[in-house]
């Protein structure tokens, strides 16, 4: 019998009040190199989502130009949550209502997947309206109910 190893895909998105050029989005811009170089050196990390322009292009993912995207790979969920909400990416969360507008739908999905695939952004897409429409499942779920990959369904 083979063990299937599993990793934790992330999923969150935001919708900026400005394009990255703008002086509302200049705190959040004069931050992303510090804290993406974070999320690289953190414990668990494996891979994020990094925008080539070619055919995953978020805006034709997402349906709109503002939309940030935000997609990384890691070995579990306590990984993820120790860079979110333990180290200081959780000084973006606070002032997040600076730099983004509102969503009014969940804007956050979490989902198992085989250790060495990459997601794309048209998956991450399909997980985070799984989650809208059902909401939480061992397909597609949240930091506030969480399901392990022994749930994923094959």
């Amino acid at each position: 019998m083979t063990i299937q190893k599993y990793h934790l895909a992330q999923l969150n998105i935001a919708d900026a009040k400005g394009d990255y050029s703008s002086d509302i989005m200049q705190g959040f811009v004069n931050r992303l190199d510090e804290i993406n170089g974070l999320a690289e050196s953190s414990s668990g990390f494996i891979w994020r989502y990094q925008d080539d322009e070619g055919a995953d292009v978020p805006e034709r993912v997402f349906g709109k130009a503002s939309i940030i995207v935000n997609l990384s790979v890691w070995e579990s969920i306590d990984s993820l949550k120790q860079f979110v909400y333990k180290s200081i990416h959780k000084e973006l969360i606070k002032g997040k209502g600076e730099w983004m507008n509102k969503m009014p739908e969940m804007h956050q999905v979490l989902w198992w997947i085989p250790a060495g695939h990459t997601p794309s952004t048209q998956e991450a897409n399909d997980k985070l309206n799984l989650i809208r429409e059902i909401g939480p499942s061992a397909e597609a779920f949240s930091f506030a109910k969480p399901f392990n990959h022994e749930q994923v369904s094959s």
